[in-house]
């Protein structure tokens, strides 16, 4: 009696394969990114720069909230030392995300991921780890989430910057709705269990009260921050 032959394993993967799959993930991003960025684009141009110091600063940067701050702040009068310490503060999260995202690729080619540090933002961060939680994350593919994000954001600010002129009121189109959609959009496909759902709940509950009693946006800063920490602790 033969015995059957066992089956070989399946055939990892070719990076190309890994890449497009990164796209795909990364699709929604580049979806919510280029209205956002188009926003920023024409806000920039409004506020005095132009096109290409716009378009610059988004291929450069990669930082929608802190682009945004940056503008209010030059708006506002502040200078380069102002700038620079409020992005600085805002994008102070990215230090955990990184660290966080870091421990699911801890055997990866070195070269990339200084690429993946540079396209990391909440959305992308948000993608990869809940693909690392199915154990299919990899840094090829983490790549193909940022650079379609990437391309979403700087296509973009392209746009809103070179059309400027022709758009006086970007309100009127609702663009400003684009970053709390894809933010609900992410919340919505990161609760998966009762206690994820609690955890959003209570950092929103506190984000929000947080944000009656301090003015400004510190107070959601401050609030949100609170708010994930303690609902981190509650329901450990």
């Amino acid at each position: 009696m033969s015995v059957p032959a066992a089956e070989a394993p399946p055939a990892p993967a070719s990076k190309r394969a890994r890449f497009a799959r990164g796209l795909r993930l990364g699709l929604p991003i580049l979806l919510g990114y280029a209205p956002v960025g188009l926003t920023f684009g024409i806000l920039a141009r409004k506020s005095g720069f132009s096109a290409f110091q716009a378009i610059a600063c988004s291929a450069t940067a990669l930082a929608g909230a802190g682009q945004f701050i940056a503008l209010s702040v030059l708006s506002a009068g502040g200078g380069v030392p102002a700038v620079l310490m409020a992005t600085a503060v805002v994008n102070l999260r990215y230090v955990l995300f990184s660290a966080a995202l870091a421990q699911s690729l801890p055997r990866e080619p070195r070269i990339l991921k200084p690429v993946l540090a540079f396209t990391l933002t909440d959305e992308t961060f948000a993608v990869n780890t809940t693909d690392a939680r199915g154990c299919t994350l990899d840094v090829v593919s983490a790549t193909g989430v940022g650079a379609i994000a990437w391309l979403g954001w700087v296509g973009g600010t392209a746009l809103g910057a070179l059309a400027a002129g022709a758009i006086v009121d970007p309100s009127r189109f609702g663009a400003e709705f684009a970053m709390p959609a894809m933010f609900t959009a992410l919340l919505a496909g990161q609760i998966e269990t009762r206690t994820h759902a609690a955890a959003a709940v209570i950092a929103a509950a506190v984000a929000l009260a947080s944000s009656a009693l301090l003015s400004g946006s510190w107070g959601m800063i401050a609030g949100a921050t609170l708010g994930a920490a303690l609902a981190a602790w509650w329901l450990r």
